[in-house]
């Protein structure tokens, strides 16, 4: 409990040293009893001075990148909810590197060895010295010696210590926004308590390598016929929570434009295969690489895209694929109605709006848009002021959409580095069709049909005993014993009750020490 308090503190005084609050008194006041507590906190120590020219955005990316692992997450993570903290910090957040010095190889060894034990460390030869590393990770290359062939592979080893570094520091953060919450009432609208939370749960997935590693082979599963797209081989032998090693990418970073054309590759057609592979990712599979900068992206002398780093994947499920894909096809057309259709009819838009309202304020995004030279339109944007437009009309945010349409901006802008006169929607057109198509062909709604038949048949049985339950459960209703209210995530209701137990330990301790103190003085 005390061990909180103090790392509290510890962060308190580390936010208030970095520039970090100030920088945020600039975007939003803090409360005064809050700045004034930063202003004690901070007593006697050395604060950072950050050049006050720059935009306040970017200042707050200087602080967070000096405080170290924790909020460097925390800002990653902000930077991919706008809808939390506005969309011009987080593209200012966006610009938040993640680099910080590597830890040394015999210590890396230590991990892998104690990881895939011994008969298997044997195979592993010429272990090089870190080639990358950043604040949860660091990457290294090796041989592996599998069927007395060597195998080129690279390796990713979780720094040392620092789930449990990353969790104590998020413990701490959770009880600074319970604090906070329950302390300011203007405060409750930004859900502190859940932004930490959500953190915590996306960040421990990261710490556990084997999730990348399943992320990276269902990639390869989904992709492994799509000709000009090679995702690298996953040893599993040697892939464990704290290490993951794949196939060495042999090819050329793609942002070397002069090296790829050097090798022969076509930029052209290169820039079109990146659009229409996350394209086909994303509406076909609905499993999509959610981090596509040109630092994840390689080439090779055939000119196949090889991408890495499989820790952020987006995932969207087949009906908000079909209202993507319907979507981006509809402007494509510019058949406003036929895009305010699939709004209502995903259920995305509240039923007693008005469709033709609707539709007029999706004309007022697509018409001064399609003014534009064509090429340069980008898919990405035109979602964004989507987004901003259904948010007028009480459409719910679906951070799966948010995730894919900050990927679709990276993508683009990669392409259009690659051959600036890349027509995105000439390139997007034959894939939206195809899946379109496919969808709903005879074949696919006669395997739906048989499906649905199928459920409902096994579901026969169960009938009465359903009906009996639904019949119990309107009684309830009736003398209002049950609430149709949805339910909270349960591991966040966990960690509130923690909190709650947290707080009341801390009065009875203090009221505690004050009785003491009353009989012995």
């Amino acid at each position: 409990m005390f061990k909180r308090v103090f790392k509290l503190f510890q962060i308190a005084r580390k936010l208030s040293t970095s520039g970090a609050v100030n920088t945020i008194n600039e975007i939003h006041t803090l409360p005064h009893s809050l700045n004034l507590f930063f202003n004690c906190i901070s007593v006697g120590s050395n604060k950072n001075l950050i050049n006050s020219q720059k935009k306040s955005g970017d200042k707050l990316c200087e602080a967070l990148q000096g405080m170290g692992t924790t909020f460097i997450k925390l800002g990653q993570f902000l930077a991919t909810r706008p809808d939390i903290i506005g969309e011009e910090l987080a593209k200012s957040l966006e610009k938040l590197q993640d680099k910080v010095p590597a830890f040394d190889l015999y210590e890396a060894k230590k991990v892998i060895k104690k990881e895939i034990g011994e008969n298997y460390f044997r195979n592993i030869v010429d272990i090089s010295e870190p080639i990358a590393a950043a604040s949860i990770a660091q990457v290294h290359l090796a041989k592996i010696k599998i069927d007395n062939l060597d195998k080129q592979v690279a390796i990713k080893i979780l720094r040392p210590d620092i789930e449990k570094l990353f969790n104590e520091e998020l413990d701490a953060l959770m009880l600074f926004a319970y604090i906070v919450e329950n302390t300011f009432s203007k405060a409750k609208r930004l859900k502190l308590i859940e932004v930490v939370h959500l953190l915590r749960e996306i960040t421990n997935i990261e710490m556990d390598l084997r999730f990348e590693a399943a992320a990276a082979n269902e990639l390869y599963e989904n992709t492994k016929n799509d000709f000009g797209f090679n995702v690298p081989k996953i040893y599993w032998n040697y892939t464990t929570k704290k290490i993951l090693t794949l196939d060495k990418v042999e090819g050329i970073s793609i942002r070397e434009h002069q090296k790829l054309k050097s090798l022969g590759v076509n930029l052209q057609k290169l820039s079109e295969n990146l659009i229409q592979h996350f394209l086909k990712q994303a509406v076909r599979d609905g499993f999509f690489h959610g981090d596509m900068h040109q630092g994840n992206l390689f080439v090779d002398s055939k000119g196949n895209i090889i991408p890495v780093d499989f820790g952020i994947m987006g995932r969207l499920d087949k009906n908000n694929r079909k209202f993507l894909a319907e979507i981006l096809y509809g402007f494509i057309q510019r058949d406003y109605v036929k895009v305010a259709e699939v709004h209502f009819q995903a259920g995305l838009v509240p039923q007693d709006a008005s469709k033709e309202e609707f539709a007029q304020a999706l004309r007022s995004v697509g018409e001064p848009i399609f003014g534009q030279s064509i090429k340069d339109i980008s898919g990405g944007n035109l979602l964004a002021q989507l987004f901003e437009i259904t948010e007028k009309f009480n459409m719910a945010t679906q951070p799966p959409l948010l995730l894919l349409q900050k990927t679709m901006v990276v993508v683009e802008g990669v392409a259009r580095k690659l051959y600036p006169d890349t027509n995105i929607w000439e390139v997007s057109k034959p894939v939206l069709e195809n899946w379109l198509k496919n969808i709903k062909s005879p074949k696919t709604t006669l395997d739906t049909a048989v499906k649905t038949s199928s459920e409902i048949i096994k579901r026969i049985p169960d009938l009465p005993n359903f009906i009996d339950r639904a019949d119990y459960a309107l009684k309830l209703m009736a003398e209002g014993k049950l609430s149709l209210a949805v339910g909270a995530n349960k591991n966040l209701e966990m960690e509130q009750m923690k909190l709650k137990n947290f707080r009341n330990n801390i009065i009875i301790s203090f009221f505690g020490i004050v009785i003491v103190f009353l009989l012995v003085f």
